[in-house]
């Protein structure tokens, strides 16, 4: 261009208006599976792991997801979570593997064999289905996470079906066998009919069920020493002498075996019509109402003055199958909270039950246990066989009342352990099972003693751990103080075996135990589980050097349960098939990551595993995410029909809106999600885009190696963007430290829209599109801007990670984002923080008052405004020194075409319309515009900027 050139010049031509093939639609769904695939063709996280190798090495352990179903947006919570912990430690520079893993024996993989392929099924071909199942599952959900953007090595995922780890887990049990903490046993554990099997405490969960309650009177079969007892008449009694019982479980009645009565408690003889009652003092007067009797008081005894009087079974008279009795035991764990102060006793359907008819001499042989694994009485059980136990009640209710036994029922609703699995309910059954023991006991083959039992090693592991957030500590530390042995057997097929085998006469294991499951391990570990289920006693013993030994021995056919397979991954995965991404020195990772609900799960049975190995806890911290819930509070689901499914939201928003808003939510407590919500997200999504799209384009011509300038010599408003970065990343990066992203997402959009949009970008838009392209006052602002596009792109990459890939692609040098580590910004200038602060508070104070005008139509916009801002010096000296320092560039940070600052005696505000030209090309309001006649429609400013010097800028 010429000075000669005519006033019809198109000026915006003459602006520096860059442009950027960072498109400002992200067009997400579409072009998202294109990184997806382009970072499996490319074999990213190989290249990840190579260039951070001899790094330090972080490890978070992937809490398997179990490989049955598709995933729902709690996985996809889960595993964005996980990838964005992950990649913030690969960007902090750290040497940060991710091994995804999956969950692959258990019942609910047998029961999805069952309903295709029908019930009984072979032991052998049941176990080859569910691996060729849980094959299938694992594709179907690994394609759901990489679509997440999750990397991982998902060449080389963990599945505790691989054959190194199911001999890993037999070498695993082996040594906490010898550590003394596994025994075998009769005790009531929970059941579940459709199971068919035991469970664990982390397996049951409880809801409301419907119950009748029963008040059952057991006939005294020695009256005189009951009346004795209470210090009446030696005399037989005139009438029958009843000690009543109160339960809500129907069916255990006719398995009673005994009765309990606390020492300490006062029961009363009380005479009514139907006889004389046996109640607990403080319960008479409800119990009668309940009975809808009349009654008095006769006498009052403690517990213990009752102990060992004997009474009959309430069906004693109707069958010949129940003529037997059930002795007074005395417990404390009988009490008048409610009943009647009695409990009946069934030992093999109750845990204390069971341990106080043991303490009192009962052999495990003489306990009833009619109750069949499928929930029916056996069927050679006298009045009930055959029946299934929860509909048996009403039959049970009926015969009782016929034989004048029942004295009152009625239906409550109450809380009540069901399986985790099938949400059914559950009973407590005596069965012989393995157990990992708690508390001091003498285990088989110990060879290495531990030195504290499990619970106290357990409870000062948690001490030592970290948790996120804090309050897990004390649900975990509760968990395991109060929990009991650990049942580990179950009787299914599907699972890594108990290679026992147990004498036909004594049940006792063989002495070469040990020595059969090193050679159980080898063989799983060659052929898998199927090639131990195959093997008979004979061969198996002989390759043991004592076949001779076989005819008297039987094989156990149960399995480890589940969470044996998890909990010890640990051990099997981190120490052995992944051990390059382990520690050397121990089992602990650095972090595990599961919802809150693992307490009892997951981290549980890590916990007591690694403790019962080694003696210490096998993560070094623990956190814990909430559940996905509607926007109501209520858990999503699929039967409510109130859940947000991440395949469809992939499909129509783009996995990059479930990852923003996986970060924006506070996980300590429960995610909301619905449309609405998405919408917000897709919202903040836009503004994070556009702002990065600003930056990109006002550096697209910008050369750092040529074009960058030296700190000292940029703008000060420059200088102070780049300390204001500095002290934002600081924030980000010690929120990432303690796993934080709803703070760093939260305040990315301030920072965005305040910081960057309404202050800094605002104020160089002028700088950037006016002054000449490569003078100083430009490539100072796209010096800054690099900059702090760099960082962005950076803090933005764990949890926008297609958007900082895509950016990258274009912006960046090397092959992705994430090989890449958090900018060097130096500390920040705390003075120039200081000077700044101020005059943005100046700033907010004049904008204020022009878009009072602009309200009011006397200005159109900020730059028509003339601004006279009057500082009290006294009061406001530090201000008054900050304003004056910019000079002529205050106008500039104003972005008003006039800015005057004078002395007074309060803070006060003057805006007036611009009297002068609007200047075409910068749309100054100033004095000078035509005062060059070859281009009368703008200012001398942009004159100079177009074709002299330039003009000079020191401040903004």
């Amino acid at each position: 261009m010429t000075d000669k050139t005519a006033d019809k010049t198109d000026y915006r031509a003459t602006l520096n208006l860059t442009e950027t093939p960072f498109p400002m639609r992200g067009d997400l769904p579409k072009r998202e599976p294109g990184w997806v695939k382009q970072w499996e063709d490319e074999g990213l996280y190989k290249k990840l792991r190579a260039a951070r190798c001899g790094h330090e090495k972080f490890v978070l352990h992937d809490g398997p997801p179990y490989a049955n179903g598709q995933i729902h947006m709690g996985h996809a919570v889960n595993k964005i979570l996980k990838d964005m912990i992950v990649k913030a430690r690969q960007l902090k520079g750290m040497d940060a593997a991710y091994i995804p893993g999956w969950d692959c024996h258990g019942l609910p993989i047998e029961n999805a064999i069952e309903k295709l392929h029908g019930r009984n099924l072979p032991r052998d071909e049941m176990q080859a289905k569910s691996r060729a199942y849980a094959t299938e599952q694992i594709a179907l959900q690994m394609g759901d996470f990489k679509r997440l953007g999750v990397l991982g090595d998902w060449d080389h995922p963990y599945r505790t079906m691989d054959f190194v780890n199911e001999a890993q887990e037999i070498r695993a049990f082996k040594r906490v066998i010898e550590r003394g903490f596994v025994y075998r046993g009769l005790k009531p554990v929970y059941w579940c009919f459709d199971c068919g099997s035991s469970l664990a405490e982390f397996e049951i969960e409880y809801a409301d069920k419907k119950s009748q309650t029963l008040d059952v009177g057991f006939a005294a079969d020695e009256p005189w020493k009951v009346v004795t007892a209470f210090g009446l008449t030696t005399e037989a009694p005139p009438k029958p002498i009843y000690a009543v019982i109160w339960t809500t479980t129907a069916w255990t009645i006719p398995a009673n075996q005994a009765l309990n009565l606390n020492p300490e408690l006062e029961y009363s003889l009380v005479d009514t019509p139907r006889g004389m009652l046996i109640l607990a003092a403080t319960l008479v007067e409800k119990c009668l109402e309940r009975y809808k009797l009349e009654g008095r008081v006769l006498a009052t005894v403690k517990g213990q003055a009752l102990g060992g009087i004997n009474f009959r079974h309430p069906l004693y008279d109707v069958d010949p199958g129940y003529k037997r009795l059930s002795p007074v035991y005395l417990a404390d764990y009988a009490t008048a909270d409610d009943g009647t102060g009695i409990v009946h006793s069934s030992p093999a359907y109750g845990l204390d039950d069971f341990n106080s008819c043991v303490s009192n001499g009962m052999a495990y042989d003489d306990i009833l246990n009619p109750v069949q694994g499928n929930g029916s009485y056996a069927a050679d059980f006298p009045l009930f066989g055959g029946l299934n136990i929860w509909k048996a009640v009403p039959r049970i209710i009926e015969v009782l009342s016929q034989s004048d036994r029942l004295f009152a029922t009625e239906t409550i609703t109450h809380s009540y352990p069901h399986c985790w699995r099938h949400k059914s309910p559950v009973i407590y059954r005596a069965a012989a099972q393995w157990f990992i023991r708690m508390d001091e006991g003498v285990g088989v083959f110990t060879k290495d003693k531990a030195p504290k039992t499990l619970r106290q090693t357990a409870l000062e592991a948690i001490e030592e751990t970290n948790f996120y957030p804090e309050n897990g500590r004390a649900r975990l530390r509760d968990m395991i103080a109060g929990r009991p042995d650990w049942c580990i057997s179950r009787q299914r097929s599907w699972g890594v075996p108990l290679p026992f085998f147990l004498h036909k006469d004594s049940g006792e294991l063989h002495p070469k135990t040990m020595e059969i499951l090193d050679i159980a391990a080898d063989m799983v570990e060659a052929g898998g589980i199927e090639a131990w289920s195959k093997a008979s006693t004979e061969e198996i013993f002989a390759r043991a050097g004592v076949a001779a030994d076989a005819p008297q021995y039987t094989k156990s056919t149960d399995i480890l349960e589940v969470w044996f397979d998890s909990g010890t991954t640990h051990t099997t995965v981190l120490k052995h098939s992944h051990a390059g991404s382990g520690h050397e020195n121990g089992p602990e990772a650095d972090l595990y990551l599961e919802g809150h609900d693992q307490h009892r799960g997951w981290f549980h049975s890590s916990l007591l595993t690694a403790c019962a190995m080694y003696g210490r806890a096998p993560y070094r911290s623990l956190l814990t995410h909430g559940f996905t819930v509607d926007s109501k509070g209520i858990k999503m689901s699929k039967s409510l029909g109130n859940g947000i499914e991440p395949q469809e939201i992939n499909k129509k928003l783009g996995a990059e809106i479930v990852r923003l808003w996986v970060a924006a939510s506070d996980y300590s407590g429960d995610i909301a999600g619905d449309d609405k919500i998405l919408a917000r997200v897709v919202d903040a999504y836009r503004r994070i885009r556009n702002t990065l799209r600003f930056l990109m384009a006002n550096v697209s011509d910008f050369d750092p190696a040529k074009d960058a300038v030296p700190l000292e010599q940029m703008l000060e408003i420059d200088r102070y963007a780049l300390s204001r970065a500095a002290q934002f990343q600081a924030e980000v990066l010690a929120h990432y430290e303690v796993y934080e992203f709803h703070p760093v997402v939260a305040k990315l959009q301030v920072y965005c829209s305040e910081d960057l949009g309404a202050f800094y970008l605002d104020i160089l838009k002028d700088r950037l599109y006016t002054t000449a392209p490569k003078s100083l006052a430009r490539r100072s602002a796209q010096t800054a801007l690099w900059t702090i596009t760099h960082a962005m792109l950076r803090w933005m990459a764990p949890f926008l990670s297609f958007t900082a890939e895509e950016a990258w692609k274009i912006f960046g040098t090397s092959e992705s984002i994430f090989f890449e580590t958090y900018s060097e910004l130096g500390a920040p200038d705390a003075a120039l923080m200081e000077k700044w602060a101020k005059i943005r508070t100046a700033r907010e104070l004049v904008n204020k008052e022009i878009e009072s005008l602009r309200e009011g139509g006397q200005v159109g916009s900020s730059l028509q405004a003339n601004v006279e801002l009057t500082v009290p010096l006294q009061a406001h000296g530090d201000l008054w020194e900050a304003l004056v320092s910019l000079g002529d560039d205050a106008k500039f940070v104003f972005i008003t075409s006039k800015f005057a600052i004078d002395a007074g005696d309060t803070l006060a505000v003057k805006v007036t319309p611009s009297e002068a030209t609007k200047c075409e090309r910068c749309w100054h309001w100033r004095d000078d515009v035509g005062s060059d006649d070859a281009h009368p429609a703008i200012c001398g400013r942009c004159t100079s900027n177009l074709f002299g010097a330039g003009e000079d800028r020191k401040f903004a």
